[in-house]
């Protein structure tokens, strides 16, 4: 079968592996259908200092695909079923895991594609409690989106900052794939939302996705114009993943009691704070990483009911270099997807 490795750093090859054993209990084995591309793919791709794993790696983070065969005791899918896979080896067995946060377990032993093999090979073998069924109707393009995308910004807009209807968020990166998401998941629940962009083409794209206001950071200060846009009220929630570029900005940005949700830290990973600003205005600041399987289940009924990703490009296996070096330059607007 096709594989395709990471061999040294920004180094990939495309390599014929023997194909998986028979699924052993409790697994499935599953042809890949799809793989979307993340910042965690471009990182691993770079080298990374904290990433602890040896090469060669198979790449690739967030992936869907059609189980082919399914190990003893295995009832809950079937051959043909379609499944989104979860991408880090949790436990299942830890206290985390078992209140259903999956993303805190306390044993994981690593990120599939990042720190051990991950999903850009036409066959693998993996748990069924890993999997989550891909409802009828959606493609496997804007189905891959989900392990990662879609259940990240789930976790973060919905079971972190606590988004409602009705309130103002501001969404940091537009462009972006939990960017573009961002937009359409608060949008679908009837929020206003403030965005931001880098050129003037991604702006105009914001506004078609559905944003209430765009801000051009590279030509304005974007809290200054939040705080225009919001009467100096502030908006309840930011959805930050850009890091220390925007931070304090984003700050600037909140009303008393709002909350802020961060992801990310791609522009840089330490910031000054005014903590006095932070206690008398009263902000929350959460911190998510990943997200729980539920989410994945979540972001998949919005997906149902008419919510999907932006597709900026898609490219063949052999290409997924070429995918990694498009996300790298930041030209995209919405998902690179590779296809099988």
């Amino acid at each position: 079968m096709r594989a395709l490795q990471l061999v040294s750093d920004r180094e990939l090859k495309l390599v014929d592996l023997p194909e998986p054993d028979a699924p052993a209990p409790g697994e499935v084995q599953v042809s890949v259908k799809a793989l979307a591309l993340n910042h965690i793919d471009v990182w691993g791709w770079r080298g990374m200092a904290f990433a602890k794993r040896k090469m060669p790696l198979v790449v690739g983070a967030e992936a869907v695909g059609e189980v082919i065969a399914t190990g003893e005791g295995v009832t809950r899918f079937t051959k043909g079923s379609k499944v989104a896979m979860y991408g880090a080896l949790t436990c299942g067995q830890c206290r985390m895991c078992k209140a259903g946060r999956d993303n805190l377990c306390e044993e994981v032993a690593g990120v599939m594609g990042f720190h051990v093999d991950g999903f850009a090979r036409d066959t693998l073998n993996i748990k069924d409690r890993l999997c989550v069924p891909i409802p009828d109707g959606i493609s496997w393009v804007d189905a891959a989106t989900a392990p990662v995308t879609f259940s990240t910004v789930e976790h973060m807009l919905f079971d972190n900052a606590k988004l409602e209807p009705g309130e103002t968020v501001l969404v940091h990166a537009a462009g972006s794939g939990i960017g573009t998401v961002a937009i359409r998941m608060a949008k679908e629940i009837g929020c206003t939302v403030i965005t931001t962009a880098g050129d003037d083409e991604k702006c105009a794209k914001a506004l078609a996705l559905g944003a209430d206001h765009v801000i051009n950071y590279k030509t304005d200060r974007f809290e200054h114009e939040v705080r225009k846009i919001t009467k100096k009220k502030g908006v309840d929630v930011v959805f930050e993943h850009v890091g220390a570029e925007t931070w304090n900005g984003s700050l600037l940005s909140m009303r008393p009691g709002a909350r802020l949700v961060t992801c990310g830290s791609t522009s840089g990973v330490s910031v000054n704070m005014n903590l006095m600003q932070l206690f008398q205005r009263q902000y929350r600041i959460i911190g998510s990483f990943g997200a729980p399987i539920r989410a994945i289940v979540d972001g998949l009924k919005r997906m149902e009911r008419g919510v999907l990703p932006v597709i900026d490009s898609q490219y063949p296996l052999d290409q997924f270099g070429s995918g990694l070096e498009r996300l790298e330059t930041r030209r995209v607007f919405g998902k690179v997807v590779i296809t099988f």
